[in-house]
């Protein structure tokens, strides 16, 4: 009811999203990178136990994955798909197996169209205003300049919603959306922290477990016993600076790493 054009009827599978829960939409490309998919599995982990619902629109690619993260991290997650909610013509078909564990979690579906209406070119954006207006923040994760992902992006600022945006490389045409949602005045997000305070949720404490980091990233972290310039840390680690660089940029995501003032530091 808060958007242009409310849908005139919803059809729901499942449970609503859980009052008093902020609505993130987590939105992305079909065609991600390792780092999209890295990247949105590891702040989906940072959001478990937190008061918050993904959203996401079952689609393939970035979609998929924040289904699958909140539900790994037992967060409750909502699907909006472009199409009706019957079994039968659920969009995609491969994904009709995502869609009974979302129920089964305690999850929903949520769609404007009649249950069996099949999905069309025209459908999608439409779906993408469901979604933006039931969402308190949208975060886009990959993206080229023209996709869909940015009509969302675009119709929550349109509400004004919150909008996310994860950087990437300046090499990656994926980047180059989230780049420019950045530059006209979205909140860049680059760890978990980052998006717990755009999302008014305070961090739990967690001690760090460096397990799970690459030879590479175990490499840089071992270089940081006190605060170090990127050039300095590129002298010593002998590892190619875009490569250094995304290092960087995922240890950050994951928290295990802060840059201020030029120097990097452990958090």
């Amino acid at each position: 009811m808060e958007i242009p054009q409310p849908p005139e009827q919803m059809y729901l599978v499942g449970n609503m999203p859980t009052e008093g829960n902020r609505l993130l939409a987590v939105v992305g490309s079909r065609k991600y990178s390792n780092y999209g998919k890295e990247v949105c599995e590891k702040l989906i982990e940072g959001l478990k136990g937190q008061p918050v619902t993904i959203l996401s629109g079952l689609a393939l690619g970035i979609d998929s994955i924040a289904h699958r993260s909140a539900l790994a991290n037992n967060i409750q997650t909502i699907a909006i798909p472009g199409s009706g909610l019957d079994e039968s013509v659920l969009y995609p078909t491969s994904h009709l197996n995502l869609a009974k564990e979302i129920i089964e979690k305690g999850g929903g579906l949520l769609s404007e169209f009649e249950p069996d209406f099949h999905a069309t070119p025209y459908s999608f954006p439409r779906r993408n205003r469901i979604m933006a207006g039931l969402a308190d923040a949208v975060l886009v994760i990959e993206a080229e300049k023209k996709s869909g992902t940015l009509i969302t992006s675009r119709l929550a600022t349109d509400y004004n919603k919150d909008v996310f945006a994860i950087p990437g490389s300046i090499f990656s045409k994926a980047s180059e959306g989230p780049h420019m949602l950045i530059r006209l005045g979205a909140t860049p997000i680059t760890c978990v922290n980052d998006l717990l305070e755009a999302l008014h949720l305070e961090p739990e404490q967690q001690t760090l477990n460096f397990d799970e980091c690459t030879p590479d990233e175990l490499k840089i972290l071992n270089l940081l016993d006190s605060p170090i310039s990127r050039d300095e840390l590129f002298e010593k680690a002998r590892i190619e600076i875009q490569t250094l660089n995304s290092i960087l940029m995922m240890l950050e995501i994951k928290g295990f790493i802060q840059e201020t003032s030029g120097l990097v530091s452990l958090k």
